[in-house]
């Protein structure tokens, strides 16, 4: 039976992550140590000792998420190989580094350079990112297209059945909330600084391409990486990188990724890096999906069972 691995994005982090890992493994640590090289400040002492708020910055939480994704799967070395795995948003360049294409070193310089361009193309109090849960896609389309009366909102991730966030200015996204909320519906406002994933992030996008340029990529993936932006399961630069940068302003389509695979036949995924949410997300697309979270070794042995059947 085959499987598929998952990596998460921003919001999956948490003070201490990734640091038992590092402890019980030297290719681990020996991640962390190239991060730390690469980036020019000890990224390692942040994430395990804190401060919380300085994970919470966008230009040390996505490197940071980054490298404790890879380094987890450095030291699980899952064998047989997944047949494809998918990152969300951020993941997506976990998920090229696990497979092959884009080196490490290479992937944490560019979530720096990333994190800091999705950061600033927006002033900080004027966009920002709201769940809304229980209602349809078209739904929550209707409810954006009401709301751009007042200011810029959209579809930002499809992430399972009537899991649905939306990004925008923040009178846009006040508007769509209270709407939402006649409709009995739940609107969450998310502890993020900027409007991920819309087209009010298209300044971020030239930054982002010219350090995907300058990476030294691979040749051919070992296993294809289902891009965020279509579902497209990339093979190769030529096919990684526009989609890269087309990520950064438009949206995040996990839920038809997951599909995807379950059409294939895939029922088994294991999430690795911090956090379980996209393990709950996989849950709610398909109930029968087994599905196993890994980011400190006590979980390795549950992963590499389900992984090897």
């Amino acid at each position: 039976m085959s499987w598929a691995a998952l990596f998460p994005g921003q919001g999956a982090q948490f003070v201490g992550m990734g640091r038992a890992v590092a402890m019980a493994h030297a290719g681990a640590r020996a991640i962390f140590d190239e991060a730390d090289a690469v980036l020019g400040y000890p990224l390692s002492r942040l994430v395990w000792e804190g401060p919380e708020d300085a994970l919470r910055d966008t230009e040390v939480q996505q490197p940071a998420i980054l490298t404790v994704s890879v380094a987890v799967w450095t030291a699980l070395a899952p064998d047989p190989p997944p047949v494809a795995a998918v990152g969300l948003s951020l993941g997506e360049y976990s998920a090229l580094v696990a497979a092959g294409l884009l080196p490490f070193a290479d992937a944490v310089r560019i979530a720096r350079i990333r994190g800091r361009a999705m950061q600033t193309a927006v002033p900080r109090g004027q966009g920002g990112m709201t769940a809304v849960l229980g209602l349809s896609e078209e739904e929550v389309e209707a409810l954006c297209a009401k709301a751009r009366a007042v200011g810029w909102v959209e579809p930002a991730n499809f992430n399972a059945p009537g899991q649905i966030v939306v990004s925008g200015e923040v009178a846009a996204l006040e508007a769509l909330e209270a709407e939402a909320r006649a409709r009995r519906a739940k609107a969450v406002r998310l502890a993020v600084s900027a409007p991920f994933h819309s087209r009010l992030l298209e300044p971020a996008a030239a930054p982002v391409a010219a350090a995907l340029d300058e990476a030294r990529w691979g040749t051919t993936a070992r296993f294809p990486v289902l891009a965020n932006v279509d579902g497209y399961p990339v093979r190769d630069a030529e096919a990684a990188r526009p989609r890269l940068v087309e990520q950064v302003y438009r949206p995040v389509r996990f839920e038809q990724a997951v599909r995807s695979l379950l059409a294939d036949g895939v029922e088994r995924f294991v999430e690795i890096g911090p956090g379980q949410s996209l393990a709950a997300m996989v849950k709610k697309i398909h109930r029968g999906a087994r599905v196993v979270s890994v980011e400190a070794p006590e979980a390795f042995a549950a992963a590499l069972e389900l992984v090897r059947g």
